[in-house]
């Protein structure tokens, strides 16, 4: 592994991160080489790992204060700042090894209660300072603070290499370990994080004196530093002498299944798998919790899952238990999806996820029996799924979520396939994986995340470069969805993925186009699993009197303003009934539909069509759940009524801007994004279908009787 310490780069971070002298310089050390170690994914991931540092403090009646400064639990290492790191005075954590040590704290029912119950309430009344940052992020000491405030040195860095664990998660790792190491790592057995491990560790370090730091079987990697630099060389040399081992082994050939002659794409097999992993929020609601699916596939994947040997490998377990928070302890795996057979496929898959949610509530009641634990079960669905053929999938309730499961899946098939070619993977037992994935202080680095209204689905956008597609998505973003944009105009895409974010997705697409609506759809598949909710926002005003218009304006017109929202609904149905989970089509009629104006027939024609095609979709398709509603909306700034338009208008009525613009009952301009809080309000209502919403502020003409 390589070293990526630079002392001009130190320098210069710690003079940034040192500001006006706040923060002890150390602290400012600790962030340049949290950042490096983070940067590594071989090392941590998202979240993972812990680096501490010991200074001094000088409390608001001038006492100087021995502190831990150790990373805020859930903190990505890579992005971390000096404010993410919690203060914690280390005076009372050392009276509390004392008493342990000496026996005024040693049953092992007291020590149990103690770390189950009384922990986090130790670490967080012993905080130096509450900072707003800490109150804001909901910062709370990492649960690994006892193993760094009962070790002596300065620095200490605690990653889950995944070199170490494709070492230590073996019948034997404990000897494969120190043939590497020698004596400068302890070798500390798997222990639950927290009061237990800190102690383990620190009788090993007290009865080996270990130079460089500790081996956590099954864990991770902790080095030791009275430096900065030094706790960091440590690391990157003992995982550099990890990997050098691991490469003398060899790469062993793994045996593949036999495939079917043509597979399904990952666009069809997404929208099977994300149906099937739902949760009902209550019975026969047809309301679903769903997920995000983020799909990876690589020569490495798919050599893990085309192993024949697969569902054995699958059933090993996490690589640390660091991950068992995220992605439950073990993967689902589904048969290949033979393209012959998208049927059986979709029946054995459905198979597969029942009979993982019986396995893990029989884990769940087992463990619960025997642990004692007062805890209630999680949702007993998978957080990554196995494809044969394919690659694999990570399950979210965001996109960042998904994507994090699959970071962690893809590292843990290269790691257990060098395992496997060094030895036998093996990880911890069931009960060690309950007292993790149950314990309260685990839960919390996943628990304090609060999901919005729309979290795990899918909003897909047409017109989206426009006044009301923008609004609409931003709208729905704000409320947790994911997006997908589509329009015309790529540089209107680009522009609207600047204001949206970067993890928003946008394609150009040709709308009245068959093969470039397919397109689209198997591409929002493939970013996101599937897709919940459909504004079919698009549309053109062209005009002409109607008896003397051409044909070709006349057809152009029903080709976008009409065809186009068929062409959008009929691809949204067919993904929407293969996930099984119902969905929402809604549509941008216009007030035309009804109430048509003169010369403008070409439009209002296909708009009244398209206010037909949305109680069709209405009749024909609210017994598989999906419901179909519009908005007639009048008087929006937008490209269909532009500021050249708005000025026309007004001067030929005899008005203002402002009058014309507000020239309804209510006397009120009416604005994109009273469109986009209209979409957003027909989403969530689970029991309105063939509805059509006036947003116009009153318009007794357009007013549908």
């Amino acid at each position: 592994m390589q070293n990526l310490w630079k002392e001009a780069a130190c320098r210069a971070a710690v003079e940034e991160q040192h500001v006006h002298g706040e923060l002890p310089r150390e602290l400012a050390e600790l962030v340049y080489a949290s950042r490096l170690l983070g940067r590594e994914n071989r090392l941590v991931m998202h979240g993972g790992g812990n680096t501490s540092v010991k200074s001094q403090l000088t409390d608001v009646l001038g006492n100087r204060v021995a502190v831990l400064y150790i990373k805020g639990s859930g903190v990505d290492l890579g992005g971390v700042t000096v404010h993410d790191f919690t203060p914690v005075r280390i005076e009372p954590m050392q009276k509390l090894l004392q008493m342990i040590l000496s026996g005024n704290l040693h049953g092992e029912e007291e020590l149990k209660r103690f770390s189950n119950r009384e922990l986090k309430n130790f670490l967080y009344l012993n905080l130096f300072s509450l900072t707003d940052h800490m109150v804001r992020s909901g910062l709370t000491p990492s649960i690994e603070t006892l193993l760094h405030a009962f070790l002596p040195h300065r620095y200490i860095y605690h990653t889950h290499s995944q070199a170490l664990l494709t070492l230590s998660n073996q019948p034997d790792g404990e000897k494969l370990c120190r043939d590497v190491f020698g004596k400068r790592f302890g070798i500390v057995p798997y222990m639950r994080p927290g009061l237990e491990l800190a102690l383990s560790a620190q009788r090993i370090y007290a009865g080996e004196n270990a130079a460089e730091g500790l081996v956590l079987l099954k864990h991770g990697l902790v080095t030791f530093g009275e430096s900065s630099k030094e706790a960091y060389d440590r690391m990157i040399l003992a995982v550099t002498e990890i990997e050098d081992r691991i490469r003398k082994a060899g790469r062993r050939t793994v045996p593949s299944v036999t495939l079917p002659q043509s597979l399904l794409p990952p666009a069809k097999v997404a929208p099977v798998i994300r149906g099937a992993c739902v949760v009902e929020k209550s019975p026969g609601s047809r309301d679903y919790d769903s997920f995000i699916l983020d799909f990876r596939t690589s020569p490495t994947i798919l050599e893990y899952v085309n192993s024949s040997d697969l569902p054995s490998l699958a059933s090993k377990g996490a690589m640390t238990p660091d991950f068992i928070i995220r992605t439950k302890n073990l993967p689902l795996v589904v048969p290949p999806p033979d393209a012959t057979d998208a049927e059986g496929f979709k029946q054995a898959v459905h198979k597969a996820v029942a009979d993982y949610k019986d396995a893990y509530t029989a884990y769940f009641e087992a463990e619960k029996l025997r642990s004692g634990m007062n805890v209630d079960m999680l949702d007993p669905l998978p957080r990554v799924v196995l494809v044969p053929g394919l690659g694999l999938f990570g399950l979210g309730r965001t996109l960042g979520d998904a994507r994090i499961n699959s970071d962690i899946a893809e590292g843990s098939a290269e790691a257990l396939l060098q395992a496997e070619s060094v030895g036998s993977f093996e990880s911890i037992g069931d009960a060690d994986v309950f007292g993790i994935e149950y314990w309260e202080m685990e839960q919390a680095k996943v628990m304090k995340v609060r999901h919005d209204v729309f979290a795990g689905k899918v909003v897909m956008v047409t017109g989206a470069a426009g006044a009301i597609g923008l609004a609409t998505a931003r709208a729905f973003r704000n409320r947790g969805a994911e997006i997908a944009l589509f329009d015309l105009s790529e540089e209107g895409l680009d522009s609207a993925r600047r204001q949206l974010g970067e993890d928003v997705f946008a394609m150009v697409c040709d709308v009245t186009d068959r093969s470039s609506v397919s397109k689209a759809f198997d591409a929002v598949c493939r970013a996101f699993g599937g897709v919940d909710i459909i504004v079919s926002n698009v549309g053109a005003a062209l005009q002409g009197r109607i008896g003397e218009v051409s044909d070709e304006i006349l057809r152009k017109s029903f080709e976008l303003n009409f065809f186009s929202h068929q062409a959008i609904s009929q691809e949204a149905v067919s993904i929407m009934k293969r996930q099984g989970m119902g969905g929402c089509l809604l549509y941008n009629v216009s007030k035309q539909a009804v109430n048509p104006g003169p010369d403008f027939g070409p439009y209002g024609l296909p708009k009244a069509a398209t206010m037909f095609l949305v109680r069709q979709y209405a009749l024909d398709h609210g017994r598989d759940g999906i419901r179909a509603n519009g908005i007639n909306a009048d008087r929006i700034r937008s490209g269909l009524l532009t500021d050249e338009m708005i000025e026309k208008r007004s001067k030929a009525r005899g008005l203002s801007r402002e009058e014309y613009l507000a020239g309804n009952l209510l006397k009120l301009e009416v604005t994109a994004d009273d469109v986009a809080e209209a979409f957003v309000h027909l989403a969530l209502e689970k029991k309105t279908t063939g509805s059509i919403t006036t947003v116009d502020g009153g318009n007794i003409a357009a007013a549908l009787r």
